[in-house]
């Protein structure tokens, strides 16, 4: 819900797009259908459904003469769900034909006497879940001000979810408001008939307006501009444990007509709170920009950073990195398709540009860099003087390294070694915040203390603080840099760089030569936590050397994975 500032959505033959990505996902075929590329201007056929209308996502010339695909819309059985229409496949919300459910509280406890704060102005944006309209404060600290109103009629919440959005968006506007890059929050207002939630006017339109007045996409410089601001506020929310789910240009506003304004996050109407250790299951987003996890049910706030990759890739090249004629042929291309960097512009961008959008495109979440990990890339490391935020995988690998055995703990140590210096610039600015001692080492109880420096009212909500207290409340040891290297390294994110191979070469041989010692395979197993039942002379037998009983490489990559012992069991 959030300030709905692009134009109406457009009418489409109705489709139940969760039945799509459940057929998809379970049919086991590889898509057989041709990948067009988009033109970044608007549509060349004057009968076409977008008919040159702004809102959609840019595209290159068709190949074939048909006009492109709608706007990237949320995902209509979604919509269906959570706002009780009477057709679970409905395409859009009915305007006004909703069925009243009996005995839903629909009092929110906001503020009341909306007319007596603001004059209401003219309709400037229009959604699913409202519309929003300019507004002059009458009276108080908003007196004279220009302010932006997101008007959501109460007769369209029909279900309790529909409610509980309303009310989640609310709260997360409230607890997140201060961020330079996110939508400033005034007040939430309520009636008989609508919820009110005031909110800054941004005068700039949509960063999508911008990339088509640029021709359909940016230069580099410029991408790097904007790239900056949306990592940042989106590093934010997440340390928050905050994911936006619906991460697109269209979401983006500038604050005024001058293009280097700063850029704003808006609508957090599909947002919800995720704990590091928890997944979400419901299909939520906008088809062009939604992630591979999204679609198989089980993810978090990487999904974010693959709408982020979307956005950069469509910032520098001015097409979709997936695309098709219908929404289910989307999510096909999303399961199984490669984005395109061998079509120009690409040949002729900087390697560093290209390697940080595949680094944010990996259909592995695993392997996707974190916002805080993307400022610091290469790309951008050096073009801005945004702050480098605290980072939640730095938590959650900690801990996985306090219960991982010496061995596993020797390993990554090596590992750690082999770091380049954007990895050690962005973990000595994550030791830094931690707030090392003197002698240069931070305690588990450091982790709770920085945590509670940066959060925000939202952390008590999402229950970050919570699985942050863990974290700090188990046993172990101070820690130097070092160690705090080897800690925080994330393996699978080193897996999905093309110098992987020569990282785990390098581990090996600091590893053979300082670390790796004669291992029987009852001691491996025990090391790995293996059950009695588990046949570890089968399991294990390519993990050791048969020359010197040594660990080989290939029982070093696995152990640097920390294998389970189920993973064990059916390999």
């Amino acid at each position: 819900m959030g300030i709905c500032h692009g134009k109406p959505p457009i009418q489409e033959p109705p489709q139940n797009l969760a039945e799509n990505a459940d057929h998809i996902l379970n049919s086991g075929k590889t898509p057989k259908f041709p990948f067009y590329s988009p033109s970044p201007l608007p549509s060349a056929f004057k009968n076409s459904p977008s008919g040159g209308s702004v809102p959609s996502t840019p595209l290159r010339f068709l190949k074939r003469p048909f006009p492109p695909p709608s706007p990237a819309k949320h995902i209509k059985a979604l919509l269906a769900r959570r706002h009780g229409s009477v057709k679970p496949n409905e395409a859009t919300i009915p305007e006004g034909s909703e069925c009243e459910v009996i005995g839903l509280d629909k009092k929110f406890g906001f503020l009341k006497n909306f007319s007596s704060h603001y004059d209401l102005g003219v309709e400037v944006g229009r959604g699913h879940f409202g519309y929003t309209c300019s507004a002059k404060g009458k009276k108080g600290s908003l007196k004279g001000l220009d302010v932006a109103v997101k008007v959501i009629p109460k007769i369209k919440m029909t279900t309790a979810i529909a409610v509980e959005d309303v009310r989640r968006e609310v709260k997360i506007l409230r607890a997140l408001t201060g961020h330079n890059n996110l939508v400033q929050f005034y007040d939430a207002y309520e009636d008989e008939d609508n919820v009110y939630v005031v909110m800054e006017l941004c005068k700039g339109g949509e960063l999508l307006d911008h990339i088509l007045s640029c021709g359909g996409k940016y230069s580099e410089e410029d991408a790097k501009i904007v790239m900056v601001q949306i990592l940042s506020v989106v590093a934010y929310c997440h340390l928050q444990g905050v994911v936006h789910r619906d991460l697109k240009p269209e979401n983006f506003l500038f604050t005024s007509k001058d293009g280097r304004s700063p850029l704003k996050a808006i609508d957090f109407g599909l947002s919800d709170y995720v704990k590091p250790d928890e997944r979400l299951n419901d299909i939520v987003g906008s088809a062009y920009y939604v992630a591979p996890e999204v679609l198989h049910r089980s993810y978090g706030t990487e999904a974010d950073m693959w709408s982020v990759g979307v956005i950069a890739y469509i910032l520098l090249c001015g097409s979709r990195p997936f695309w098709a004629r219908t929404e289910s042929g989307i999510f096909r291309a999303v399961l199984k398709a490669d984005p395109s960097f061998d079509e120009a512009p690409w040949p002729s961008l900087s390697p560093d540009a290209i390697d940080f959008v595949k680094q944010l495109l990996n259909k592995d979440y695993r392997k996707r860099l974190t916002a805080a990990q993307a400022l610091c890339h290469p790309w951008l490391s050096g073009h801005h003087d945004a702050k480098i935020p605290l980072d939640m995988i730095t938590f959650r690998l900690f801990k996985a390294y306090i219960c991982s055995s010496p061995l596993r703990k020797a390993a990554l140590g090596a590992l750690a070694k082999t770091l380049t210096v954007p990895q050690l610039t962005y973990l000595q600015e994550q030791f830094t915040m931690l707030g090392p001692n003197k002698s240069g080492f931070v305690s588990l109880q450091n982790f709770k203390s920085a945590m509670a420096k940066f959060s925000t009212d939202a952390v008590k909500d999402s229950r970050v603080m919570d699985y942050v207290n863990v974290v700090s409340s188990l046993h172990y040891r101070k820690v130097d840099f070092e160690e705090f290297c080897a800690a925080t390294i994330s393996v699978y994110q080193l897996e999905g760089m093309e110098s992987w191979e020569q990282h785990a070469r390098f581990a090996y041989e600091f590893f053979d030569k300082d670390g790796n010692r004669p291992i029987m395979i009852q001691e491996l197993a025990s090391e790995l936590g293996l059950s009695p039942s588990v046949p570890v002379h089968v399991v294990l037998q390519d993990w050791i050397r048969h020359s010197d009983g040594k660990l080989s490489f290939l029982g070093f990559v696995k152990l640097l994975h920390g294998v389970s012992s189920r993973a064990l069991h059916r390999s």
